[in-house]
């Protein structure tokens, strides 16, 4: 929730304070990642400051949706502060790699969905098993379909890597790289979180879901509720 509002804080108050296109470039060239100065030695700051500046508010909203969805259950097994922590390292992760992918750009690199991308990478490693409740629009039809969190999130890593991978990818204003880094370095990084976890034990206590029986919309199918459910479940910090 903390992470949330200070998401929603700052770009409210850029809203209200950065009224003109020159206002806007200062501010992202102090605080915005950029590739091309980070190759020169410089903007090493924007690492992690980028990772709370967004273009408008449905980048913010789509972006702090899924921190929503997934930053919880984790937050419940690292702690309020490792989750922190966690985060943080994700969005930096997301950004070497974006910068990695295209070391000479000069478009700026905003958002939290870097961060959020490690967040949903370590869910996957923890909880793979989880339903995730997928919204379809078929014409006049209107489904929410429960899906795992194996498949959803399996499928989303690997449209950002074909996505990077695409020559027009460079002009497509979306940064698909600091999405696979980030997925990336947040399930390796919740490794030898899982381990003291037990590993594979963990899905065995578990059986691959989350601690609570309801996703966010409904109550889960019944064949997807762990037979042993655990209380509370805050271990603290990872």
């Amino acid at each position: 929730w903390a992470l949330i509002a200070a998401n929603v804080a700052i770009h409210l108050w850029s809203m209200a304070v950065l009224t003109t296109d020159r206002a806007v470039y200062d501010f992202y060239l102090d605080y915005a990642l950029f590739p091309v100065l980070l190759s020169q030695g410089d903007g090493l700051l924007g690492l992690v400051s980028s990772v709370f500046l967004h273009a408008d508010l449905m980048h913010l909203a789509g972006n702090m949706l899924f921190l929503w969805i997934f930053g919880d259950n984790l937050e419940d097994e690292l702690g309020h502060f490792g989750f922190v922590a966690f985060y943080l390292l994700c969005g930096v992760g997301a950004g070497a790699a974006q910068w990695l992918a295209d070391p000479m750009s000069t478009v700026p690199t905003i958002g939290a969905s870097g961060a959020i991308a490690g967040v949903m990478g370590g869910y996957l490693l923890f909880f793979p098993r989880a339903k995730v409740d997928i919204l379809i629009f078929l014409i006049v039809l209107v489904r929410i379909v429960p899906v795992p969190a194996w498949l959803m999130l399996g499928l989303w890593f690997a449209l950002q890597l074909v996505n990077g991978l695409s020559p027009d990818a460079s002009g497509a204003g979306v940064a698909y790289w600091a999405h696979a880094g980030g997925f990336v370095v947040g399930a390796v990084a919740l490794i030898p979180a899982f381990l003291r976890r037990g590993g594979t034990r963990y899905w065995g206590r578990t059986e691959g879901h989350p601690p609570h029986d309801e996703t966010r919309w409904g109550k889960l199918a019944p064949s997807s509720v762990p037979a042993v459910r655990r209380a509370g479940n805050r271990r603290g910090p990872w």
